[in-house]
């Protein structure tokens, strides 16, 4: 089992990611365990996967391309959601973390994987991730550092929905 940032701890990942073959191919999915599938696997095997609850617990994960509107009806169906990072350059997982939160009301697990660096974990815990399984080169305990790198950020997020400058008008400082 790999480890993870979760909720600001280091845990065990008991969660096996299902990933496509070199061609391309869709996994098989193992008869039991806790699997994160590809959203095209989803897609394309929904009720079947959904028949599968009894066996293990089901996340979906997508790429950095795929349009989370894809599982606006099914959101509220999955204990977590992987978002993929090809690159650590390639800020979209940002985009889709907040839409997940915000437009479509997922409430369980986040996870960022991928191209996941310490120095992106306060920015990608304003947008919605609770999980964080790093890239192998990055040390778990020195990233834990990375959630204290500002007190306040001046933008709205998924954790403050109010600008740094209204929020000093509320509290009447200028």
């Amino acid at each position: 089992m790999a480890t993870l940032i979760k909720e600001r701890r280091i845990v065990a990942d008991s969660w096996h990611l299902l990933e496509r073959g070199p061609k391309g191919e869709l996994p098989e999915v193992p008869a039991r365990g806790d699997v994160v599938v590809p959203l095209a696997l989803w897609l394309e095997r929904r009720d079947g996967l959904l028949s599968r609850a009894e066996k293990g617990t089901l996340g979906v994960w997508l790429d950095a391309n795929d349009g989370p509107e894809a599982l606006a009806a099914d959101v509220r169906s999955f204990p977590l959601i992987a978002v993929n990072f090809p690159k650590f350059g390639d800020g979209r997982g940002y985009s889709i973390a907040r839409l997940l939160r915000e437009r479509y009301g997922f409430k369980g697990e986040l996870r960022a994987i991928g191209d996941v660096l310490h120095d992106h974990l306060f920015f990608m815990y304003q947008c919605g991730f609770d999980a964080f399984a790093l890239r192998e080169d990055q040390d778990p305990q020195e990233a834990l550092s990375a959630f204290n790198t500002f007190s306040d950020g001046y933008q709205t997020s998924v954790l403050r929905p109010v600008p740094l400058f209204r929020r000093r008008l509320a509290a009447g400082k200028s």
